[in-house]
């Protein structure tokens, strides 16, 4: 079989958590049927206000979404150290997703993408050894998003074998796109999708979507501690 089958039949394999925990039937959310061709990495970043509101930190690794839901969100503050607790690997196609997971359904509620974009491994030459660094329990990266900038790293520092759950801690590296006052993390109520300018409520209610303006310059987005547009 040649490589892109292999990755998409690997993909696919991974995927099994995502689809048992998911009534397709009911939620819209997108079944991971295919496998994007081989670009850039990209990383989405959504808010979802289910039991627990929190943030939802996926890198595209091995053809799937690595996840995390990191509780307080990523901080562009180096002192910050968040929690990003492990869940599912989602398909590529749910860095597109924002909605509303129908009630009743495995995390019931509106959906935002808050940030999106490319990221590269730092100190890592291929996808496979990020990958590797990743199971090994370190990974630094540079994203390139429409709001977060710069160098971050996520390390493991539970494990779970001992029966605890897994936990991981993401930093943001001192640098560029960092902060050391005001606001680091933005208010997840007042928060705008990337994708659509809306808030969660917004979601929530089915108001249109909006168009965005192109955010590709290198500039960070401080208005996210205020108006968080």
């Amino acid at each position: 079989m040649n490589d892109a089958g292999d990755n998409r039949d690997a993909a696919g394999d991974r995927l099994s958590r995502y689809h048992r925990k998911r009534r397709f039937d009911t939620t819209d959310e997108p079944r991971g049927e295919r496998v994007d061709p081989a670009g850039e990495l990209s990383f989405v970043i959504q808010i979802h206000d289910a039991r627990r509101m929190h943030f939802d930190f996926r890198l595209e690794v091995d053809g799937v979404l690595k996840s995390w839901a990191v509780p307080r969100g990523p901080s562009t503050d180096p002192g910050d150290k968040r929690l990003a607790v492990p869940t599912e690997d989602h398909p590529l196609e749910y860095r597109e997703y924002e909605g509303v997971i129908a009630s009743g359904e495995y995390g019931a509620g509106p959906v935002i993408v808050w940030d999106q974009g490319t990221y590269r491994p730092i100190g890592a030459d291929s996808p496979a050894a990020f990958a590797e660094a990743l199971d090994r329990g370190h990974a630094s990266f540079r994203l390139n998003g429409r709001k977060l900038r710069g160098d971050f790293a996520l390390t493991r520092f539970r494990d779970g074998r001992d029966g605890s759950a897994e936990a991981w801690l993401l930093v943001k590296k001192a640098g560029p796109g960092s902060t050391r006052s005001g606001t680091a993390t933005p208010d997840p109520r007042r928060a705008r999708s990337a994708r659509t300018g809306r808030t969660l409520s917004q979601v929530d209610r089915g108001t249109p979507e909006r168009g965005m303006p192109d955010h590709g310059s290198s500039r960070v987005h401080r208005s996210e501690g205020n108006d968080h547009a």
